[in-house]
């Protein structure tokens, strides 16, 4: 299956949009509530249902699916990517389709992120692919070339903060197709992982064109260890009449599934780590939330968990038969838990990945090769502004 290629051309309704507010707005300068002398003055995040709960994914409520209606709680504030935008002093970054069509929603940054969108290209037109979000990422950094002076935009944008997280919905709809029989990719379980990965770094190339030079890329999470996942294995198990495995890998979780996920996770870090040696002025870190969860789950008490398997938003066994239609179905006390709905964690681990991503603690080196908070710190490769 091919990739598609970013059609940066299209999309020219949004600039008409755009262009009208920009009118009235003083050439060649930052408004003066951005700064120009932050080292990290935007943040943008691009992604799956890892990104958003459903607020940037039109008709959302009728086009779900499979997934939850309440995914994330109900609140983006729950996922990891406005967790670290706290941190950095950049709260309630907005949806990409709530913006009110000015340049200071950009100049703020934006979440161009969409539950159920994926790297390939869709089976759908319900839900975003990677390569719409990379022309929504192009327009509006044409837009900030338009108002702001070249070399003013040239140094926001390389100071600015972008961040990528897919690959999950991927490998949800992969297994849905294997679980229904439909058509899949025509690849083996390695070739997916790695097409997936030499497509994520096209993403990334894709960016750095467009002067990007500073980037989070997030790991998968352990898909195997998820609820729905544990149901799949035992109504599999048991429509062929054999015992399920408690402990496919000592964890409760689906070796199979885990060990796919985790070939992507290698070529993507191994990738990135070539990619920063051919991009010097780069500056890629990737994290390892596999790694996290997974340390999580084999010693939650130490973390505060109790269980590691059931949704906490659910019906069914491990509350996965049906997923989470309504928060008064959800469980009392939802830090207990590692998984909220059928596929993603709770805030309280969100929270654990999000402090370890930042700060290397309490979860280790789960990015690299600096944390987050490090990457902040570090002069942004750019040219200064004339004063």
């Amino acid at each position: 299956m091919s990739q598609e290629k970013p059609n940066f051309k299209a999309s020219k309704l949004l600039l008409l949009v755009h262009l009208l507010a920009l009118l009235v707005m003083a050439h060649g300068k930052l408004p003066p509530e951005v700064s120009n002398d932050l080292n990290a003055p935007a943040f943008y995040i691009l992604g799956d249902s890892s990104v958003d709960c459903g607020d940037n994914t039109l008709f959302y409520p009728l086009i779900h699916s499979y997934l939850s209606l309440y995914s994330c709680n109900g609140s983006d504030s729950t996922l990891i990517p406005h967790l670290l935008a706290e941190k950095m002093g950049m709260p309630n970054i907005l949806p990409f389709y709530s913006q009110n069509g000015s340049i200071d929603g950009i100049l703020k940054g934006l979440n161009f992120g969409s539950t159920q969108a994926t790297i390939m290209n869709p089976s759908s037109q319900s839900y975003q692919s990677v390569n719409q979000q990379l022309r929504q990422v192009f327009d509006s950094m044409q837009l900030l070339q338009l108002q702001l002076s070249q070399e003013t935009a040239l140094h926001f944008i390389r100071s600015s903060i972008f961040y990528l997280s897919f690959g999950k919905d991927d490998y949800i709809d992969l297994y849905l197709r294997n679980a229904s029989g439909a058509a899949k990719p025509n690849y083996s379980d390695q070739e997916f992982s790695h097409v997936l990965a030499n497509q994520m770094i096209h993403v990334i190339r894709n960016l750095y064109d467009m002067n990007v030079r500073r980037m989070i890329c997030m790991g998968i999470l352990p898909l195997g260890c998820t609820p729905r996942m544990l149901l799949d294995r035992y109504n599999s198990n048991s429509k062929a009449g054999e015992e399920s495995e408690e402990d496919d890998d000592g964890r409760g979780c689906v070796e199979e599934i885990n060990a796919q996920v985790s070939e992507y996770n290698k070529m993507l870090h191994e990738q990135i780590a070539m990619l920063r040696a051919e991009l010097p002025d780069a500056q890629i870190v990737f994290c390892d939330v596999y790694q996290g969860i997974s340390k999580i789950i084999n010693n939650p008490e130490h973390y505060g968990f109790e269980d590691v398997k059931s949704a906490c938003c659910g019906l069914g066994m491990y509350g996965a038969a049906i997923g989470c239609l309504s928060k008064d179905t959800a469980c009392k006390q939802d830090t207990s838990h590692v998984w909220w709905d059928l596929y993603n964690p709770t805030k309280a681990v969100n929270s654990l990945l999000a402090d370890s991503a930042w700060s290397g603690s309490p979860l280790s080196r789960i990015c690299r090769p600096t944390t987050i908070q490090e990457l902040l710190s570090t002069a942004s490769p750019s040219h200064p502004i004339p004063t």
